[in-house]
């Protein structure tokens, strides 16, 4: 490719990951990576995304600071934190590909499911610490192994029938530490190249436009838009996994 192509393909895929996240909270990884992976090795577009992804996670933290509800994240950011190094232990001592596969295939399954179910006309409250400990801790395992942290605690708001400000105040500071602690752990071990600094620097007009076109959109959508836009991403990055 020329490099006006791949210049058009990184805005292109960058603007429509940012979109989404701003939109959704997450899925950043899931909607670019579908393009980008196969532009670029993974060695240049994993930590280009992960880069990518906290700055827009980032901008979605500052900009809808008054929903973040960290004082009930912390629970669930305090379970992720232990998963996130079991996950990359695993991943360099054993095959995950068929957990991936697996879990691929229940996301799918989940939110294809919820999609077609009756709209829940109630809330119930997370009260139990202890199972959003877990749930948060899977999360981080999850997250380091698929690349999807914030998967298992959008579909535990989704039971609990969350309204979209809380769900998101409660899943986005998980999200953004979790991705951040991932890439500092990342770091540890290697150093971004000057390849993919480059490209990030690239990509940031291009990340800022779709960031903001997402976070405006938010504010404009319903209740019922915003779950079935929830699902409908959960569907799609699940079977990202499995294909």
């Amino acid at each position: 490719m020329s490099d006006i192509a791949v210049y058009l393909v990184l805005s292109g895929a960058v603007f429509a990951g940012a979109f989404v996240s701003g939109l959704s909270g997450f899925a950043f990884s899931a909607v670019a990576g579908a393009i980008l992976l196969h532009v670029f090795p993974p060695m240049e577009a994993v930590p280009l995304m992960m880069a990518c992804s906290i700055t827009v996670q980032a901008a979605n933290l500052y900009a809808l600071r008054k929903s973040m509800q960290w004082k009930t994240s912390l629970v669930f950011i305090a379970g992720g934190l232990l998963g996130i190094p079991i996950a990359i232990y695993l991943l360099q001592n054993v095959d995950t590909g068929v957990f991936r596969l697996g879990f691929g295939t229940l996301v799918s399954l989940y939110a294809a499911y919820a999609l077609v179910r009756p709209t829940a006309a109630y809330l119930r409250q997370m009260d139990s610490r202890s199972r959003n400990a877990l749930v948060g801790f899977g999360g981080g395992l999850v997250g380091g192994l698929t690349a999807m942290p914030g998967a298992l605690p959008a579909i535990w708001c989704d039971i609990h029938g969350l309204p979209k400000n809380q769900q998101r105040g409660l899943v986005q500071p998980y999200i953004g530490v979790m991705q951040l602690f991932a890439l500092a752990l990342m770091l540890s071990h290697q150093s971004l190249s000057l390849k993919v600094l480059i490209d990030f620097g690239i990509s940031l007009p291009a990340l800022a436009a779709g960031t903001a076109v997402g976070i405006v959109l938010f504010g404009r959508v319903n209740e019922a838009a915003f779950k079935r836009i929830i699902l409908g991403l959960l569907l799609f990055s699940g079977l990202c996994l499995v294909i």
